[in-house]
């Protein structure tokens, strides 16, 4: 049964969800919060702000809470600087602003959320062998409280990768995403919470009757056959195998290059990378398998000539499979519109809000013109209110479900759903 709440019976019985937007580009932090706080004049106080900036206004960035709290009324405050803002203005039209200054606000009304925003200081971590609990009171969120979870990490924490394996050990059924902000010279974070900037690691998690469904788009097509690993030596591949055939990776990469078209080839020397499939993965504490299929797209760092090895920015393993990748808009387009279209199939109302977390290497210079992923979204959702920042490695499971990983080049997306009839009853304490 679920604890008694007086304020969440309240909301449920008396309040309308929700999600109002704004956005600016003035070149002044004062005079972007002066345009969002009139465009957003007025309405009433919302349960969560998004608050995403881009790090052209990294100087003033300790001034833009208070600037925003003195003219707008949120109980939660959460966001992050970043190389460019995604937004959506009140008159409803939605835009990528890449390399220039721009703030984004979103302001939801979630009534029956359960809501838990956090800020982590990441310099030591709990245990990944002590007990899940120790990771969930660190944390400071309840587990059957949190159907999925938004979390953001500055670009000056180590052992992300840690963190985020222990989320997924204390939180295995609970879906995340974010990223990594953006980084600049300022002495001081990139992540904003309550009334400050902060390092280390912030985050909210969604329960009640709310969820954040995750979308990853990882924009790569793959070529070739699929390749399993005979020999490995930590993240350096020495031998794989196709059809009982043995040989170096790059004597397979090029019996895959001798079957591309010239176009294809030519894209290979800027847009090569190798997807690892997690099939073979289990999420911890859950049982469940990854999907069939799912690849992890990962850079190509070197090469062997002596040996013909390549050396791969992930871990990796022999029995794994492996399949090489190439970074093209059009198998973008398709990807994310097959995955969101799939998305909108599956429900069948529309989300109340659309955060987009996307990588710095899309955006104008994948897709050769402005605003590509938000276009794509806004075709299948004509009025998707859409937020979020380019970051420096977006945070989401491959595939969409499973264990969390650190991406590139990805769009990750999280439809906010209001979803009552699968939330999990909140155990009594």
């Amino acid at each position: 049964m679920e604890p008694f709440s007086p304020l969440n019976w309240f909301r449920r019985s008396s309040s309308q969800a929700s999600c109002r937007t704004a956005l600016s580009s003035q070149p002044s932090l004062e005079a972007a919060v002066n345009e969002v706080a009139a465009a957003l004049a007025g309405g009433s106080s919302a349960d969560l702000a998004l608050v995403f900036a881009s790090t052209h206004y990294a100087s003033d960035l300790q001034r833009l809470l208070p600037l925003l709290q003195r003219r707008l009324k949120a109980t939660h405050w959460l966001g992050c600087a970043g190389g460019g803002v995604i937004g959506t203005t009140a008159k409803g039209n939605a835009s990528e602003l890449e390399k220039e200054p721009a703030l984004s606000i979103t302001m939801l009304q979630l009534p029956g959320a359960i809501l838990k925003p956090f800020y982590l200081e990441t310099q030591s971590l709990p245990d990944l062998d002590g007990p899940a609990q120790h990771w969930q009171e660190w944390v400071g969120a309840d587990p059957f409280n949190a159907r999925s979870m938004l979390l953001l990490v500055d670009p000056s924490s180590r052992s992300i990768n840690d963190l985020i394996s222990g989320l997924d050990y204390a939180y295995p059924t609970t879906t995340k995403l974010g990223g990594i902000a953006g980084p600049h010279n300022a002495p001081h974070g990139s992540l904003f919470f309550d009334d400050r900037v902060v390092m280390g690691a912030v985050g909210c998690s969604f329960g009640g009757d709310w969820n954040l469904e995750v979308v990853v788009a990882q924009g790569c097509k793959p070529i070739g056959p699929v390749f399993a690993i005979e020999q490995v030596q930590k993240n350096i591949l020495l031998e794989l195998s196709h059809e009982n055939q043995r040989d170096s990776p790059m004597a397979c990469l090029q019996r895959v290059l001798d079957d591309l078209s010239e176009e294809e080839r030519e894209m290979v020397r800027h847009s090569l990378f190798l997807g690892i499939e997690r099939r073979d993965l289990v999420l911890a504490g859950t049982g469940a398998p990854q999907p069939q299929g799912a690849f992890l797209v990962r850079n190509l760092i070197g090469v062997d000539p002596k040996n013909g090895a390549v050396a791969v920015a992930e871990q990796i393993r022999a029995g794994q499979n492996v399949q090489f990748q190439l970074r093209e808009a059009e198998a973008s387009r398709q990807e994310s519109e097959l995955l969101l279209g799939a998305a909108r199939e599956r429900n069948t109302s529309p989300p109340l809000f659309g955060l987009l977390m996307a990588c710095l290497g899309r955006g104008h210079g994948l897709y050769g013109v402005p605003n590509g992923d938000v276009h794509i979204a806004r075709k299948l959702m004509a009025e998707l209110p859409i937020a979020g920042v380019f970051c420096n490695g977006e945070i989401g499971p491959a595939g969409g479900v499973g264990a969390t990983h650190i991406h590139g080049y990805t769009a990750c997306w999280g439809l906010l759903r209001h979803d009552p009839s699968s939330s999990e009853p909140a155990k009594s304490v």
